[in-house]
């Protein structure tokens, strides 16, 4: 492989905003790649895997180079070139190269390899959190959360059905394959820019991990029933909510960035989802509005986010222990003053993109111990492990309110 001056460059400038100045990498890499029209997906996906690379090997990485943060650029062509020593590409004789340590990176590689927090990159904290709250699970887990995320696809069925949308896909040269376990799913089988085909444009379907997919299905809405999607953000959920209740029925899409809901009712748009109603929580009248009148209420509740760290490897770094502290706490509230929406006989799914049970299970447990709770009764609830999937890490809990 022959490394090409204006990708690697491009690749060192997106580094340097995500790791010097607190960019999210996905914002980052959207702007890097619009840098040069002559750019071919080729080229554009070698600036993205190359820089997500680095940035989710950076711990092990930068200690293999001995360069400290901030990188200036210097360093950061240190972290490239370990990136491309190990991955066997010839490091070209440019003065940014000079003096390259090859032979060194490989020892030092297989020597800090032994050692988890390095060889799986993580921060100390998060090594020990792992520990604390998985146990001997934490390898595997930490491991599996490293590998590059599949893209999956839902198959809007309020417009297509998975037969249709897999042949016109691979009328485009789209390869995908079909999960078993996964009614909605399609997964590319290899990476592709499925945003610019007309069957996206035309809301035939929508990217969204395999196991988010089974949040929406495991609270079971019913056409014609009442459901409140609490905690909606861009409405990924609402949007699988409102094709599984075949547009029949009310979702109400609740959050508290109006942004985030403006993008929702544009994609509701798209997917043909009419049954949509989107609510900002401005204050509290929102929620008291609602008040016992819900047949169904998913609370997607706000977390650390560890699930999904295969697609967010930036999370890694900017993810703080305090910040864990507060949102345990935040998760306790949602959960208290949401449930009041649930109507007696009614059904609630708490879920998050967690795999700590700080965040799911013992979440739901106490709960159910507080007077909030009570009227509650547990049904089931599932854990997707990313080890064991091969997908996303998550947790959903049914609760039932006696009626």
């Amino acid at each position: 492989m022959k490394l090409h001056r204006n990708l690697v460059f491009a690749t060192i400038d997106s580094l340097q905003l995500i790791f010097n100045e607190q960019k999210q990498a996905d914002k980052v890499l959207r702007n890097t790649l619009k840098r040069d029209k002559r750019w071919g997906s080729r080229d554009r996906g070698f600036i993205a895997e190359t820089t997500y690379d680095i940035v989710r090997w950076k711990r092990l990485y930068s200690k293999i180079a001995e360069v400290k943060e901030p990188f200036d650029r210097t360093n950061l062509f240190r972290l490239f070139t370990v990136w491309a020593t190990l991955k066997g590409i010839q490091i070209p004789d440019w003065p940014q190269f000079e003096n390259t340590p090859t032979r060194k990176i490989k020892g030092r590689f297989d020597e800090l390899s032994k050692i988890r927090k390095y060889k799986e990159s993580i921060p100390d904290w998060m090594d020990e959190l792992g520990v604390k709250e998985l146990g001997k699970n934490w390898d595997k887990e930490i491991h599996s959360l490293n590998q590059v995320a599949d893209v999956v696809l839902r198959v809007n069925t309020l417009k297509t059905t998975k037969e249709k949308l897999q042949n016109t896909l691979q009328d485009l040269e789209i390869e995908t394959e079909i999960l078993k376990g996964y009614p909605q799913a399609l997964k590319l089988k290899e990476r592709k820019n499925v945003f610019v085909t007309d069957a996206f444009k035309k809301g035939w379907f929508e990217v969204q991990d395999a196991s988010s997919q089974k949040v929406a299905k495991f609270l079971n809405p019913k056409p014609g029933s009442k459901v409140v999607d609490t905690c909606a953000g861009a409405g990924g959920k609402s949007l699988h909510l409102a094709a599984l209740m075949e547009n029949k029925g009310q979702v109400i899409a609740l959050d508290i960035y109006d942004n985030k809901l403006k993008e929702l009712k544009r994609r509701a748009k798209r997917n043909g989802a009419h049954n949509i109603e989107t609510r900002v929580i401005d204050s509290t009248k929102v929620i008291k509005k609602l008040i016992g009148k819900a047949d169904k209420i998913l609370i997607d509740a706000p977390c650390s986010g560890l699930g999904v760290l295969r697609r967010n490897p930036d999370a890694k770094w900017k993810l703080q222990p305090e910040f864990l502290d507060n949102i345990r706490e935040t998760q306790k509230e949602i959960i208290d003053s949401y449930s009041r929406m649930v109507k007696p006989g009614g059904q609630m799914v708490y879920a998050t993109c967690s795999i700590l049970p700080s965040e799911n299970e013992n979440q739901v447990k106490a709960f159910l111990k507080r007077d909030e709770g009570k009227d509650f009764k547990f049904i089931k609830d599932e854990k997707v492990l990313p080890s064991k999937s091969g997908f996303d890490g998550f947790y959903m809990a049914l609760l039932q309110k006696n009626s």
